[in-house]
Protein backbone atom coordinates (compact mmCIF):
# COMPACT_ATOMS: atom_id res chain seq x y z
CA UNK A 1 0.00 0.00 0.00
CA UNK A 2 2.84 2.39 0.84
CA UNK A 3 4.62 1.47 -2.39
CA UNK A 4 1.49 2.28 -4.38
CA UNK A 5 1.11 5.64 -2.60
CA UNK A 6 4.73 6.47 -3.30
CA UNK A 7 4.32 5.59 -6.98
CA UNK A 8 1.20 7.73 -7.26
CA UNK A 9 2.88 10.64 -5.48
CA UNK A 10 5.99 10.28 -7.62
CA UNK A 11 3.90 10.20 -10.81
CA UNK A 12 1.97 13.32 -9.75
CA UNK A 13 5.18 15.20 -8.91
CA UNK A 14 6.71 14.20 -12.22
CA UNK A 15 3.59 15.36 -14.07
CA UNK A 16 3.62 18.70 -12.22
CA UNK A 17 7.29 19.28 -13.12
CA UNK A 18 6.68 18.33 -16.75
CA UNK A 19 3.70 20.68 -16.99
CA UNK A 20 5.68 23.51 -15.41
CA UNK A 21 8.59 22.98 -17.84
CA UNK A 22 6.20 22.99 -20.82
CA UNK A 23 4.61 26.23 -19.63
CA UNK A 24 8.02 27.86 -19.18
CA UNK A 25 9.13 26.80 -22.67
CA UNK A 26 5.88 28.09 -24.16
CA UNK A 27 6.31 31.44 -22.42
CA UNK A 28 9.91 31.76 -23.68
CA UNK A 29 8.75 31.00 -27.24
CA UNK A 30 5.91 33.49 -26.95
CA UNK A 31 8.32 36.21 -25.79
CA UNK A 32 10.76 35.47 -28.62
CA UNK A 33 8.12 35.40 -31.33
CA UNK A 34 5.91 38.21 -30.06
CA UNK A 35 2.43 38.83 -31.34
CA UNK A 36 3.38 39.91 -34.84
CA UNK A 37 1.57 43.18 -34.23
CA UNK A 38 2.72 46.24 -36.19
CA UNK A 39 3.57 47.97 -32.90
CA UNK A 40 6.35 45.40 -32.40
CA UNK A 41 8.22 46.32 -35.54
CA UNK A 42 11.92 47.06 -35.14
CA UNK A 43 12.67 49.15 -38.19
CA UNK A 44 10.87 50.91 -41.03
CA UNK A 45 12.34 51.30 -44.51
CA UNK A 46 10.53 54.08 -46.36
CA UNK A 47 11.73 54.11 -49.97
CA UNK A 48 9.59 57.08 -51.04
CA UNK A 49 11.20 59.30 -48.38
CA UNK A 50 14.69 57.73 -48.57
CA UNK A 51 14.32 57.11 -44.82
CA UNK A 52 15.19 54.38 -42.31
CA UNK A 53 13.79 54.55 -38.78
CA UNK A 54 14.86 52.22 -35.99
CA UNK A 55 11.93 52.14 -33.56
CA UNK A 56 13.97 50.83 -30.62
CA UNK A 57 16.23 53.87 -30.50
CA UNK A 58 14.07 56.34 -32.46
CA UNK A 59 16.97 56.90 -34.85
CA UNK A 60 15.95 58.20 -38.27
CA UNK A 61 18.36 58.39 -41.20
CA UNK A 62 17.51 59.95 -44.55
CA UNK A 63 20.06 57.77 -46.32
CA UNK A 64 18.22 54.56 -47.19
CA UNK A 65 20.36 53.58 -50.18
CA UNK A 66 23.61 53.77 -48.20
CA UNK A 67 22.08 51.90 -45.26
CA UNK A 68 21.01 49.09 -47.58
CA UNK A 69 24.39 48.86 -49.30
CA UNK A 70 26.14 48.85 -45.92
CA UNK A 71 27.88 52.22 -46.06
CA UNK A 72 25.70 53.85 -43.37
CA UNK A 73 24.73 50.68 -41.54
CA UNK A 74 27.42 51.24 -38.90
CA UNK A 75 25.50 54.32 -37.68
CA UNK A 76 22.53 52.11 -36.79
CA UNK A 77 24.78 49.47 -35.21
CA UNK A 78 26.60 52.05 -33.07
CA UNK A 79 23.30 53.58 -31.96
CA UNK A 80 21.99 50.14 -30.98
CA UNK A 81 25.15 49.38 -28.99
CA UNK A 82 24.72 52.59 -27.01
CA UNK A 83 21.02 51.86 -26.51
CA UNK A 84 21.59 48.34 -25.18
CA UNK A 85 24.53 49.40 -22.99
CA UNK A 86 22.47 52.13 -21.35
CA UNK A 87 19.57 49.71 -20.94
CA UNK A 88 21.90 47.21 -19.22
CA UNK A 89 23.19 49.92 -16.88
CA UNK A 90 19.65 50.92 -15.95
CA UNK A 91 18.80 47.29 -15.16
CA UNK A 92 21.80 47.03 -12.83
CA UNK A 93 20.62 49.97 -10.73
Amino acid sequence: TNDLREEILSARLFDMKRTKNQQERSEVRRQQIGTGDRSEKIRTYNYAQNRVTDHRTNLTLHDLVNVLNGESLQIIIDDLKIFYQSEALQNEE
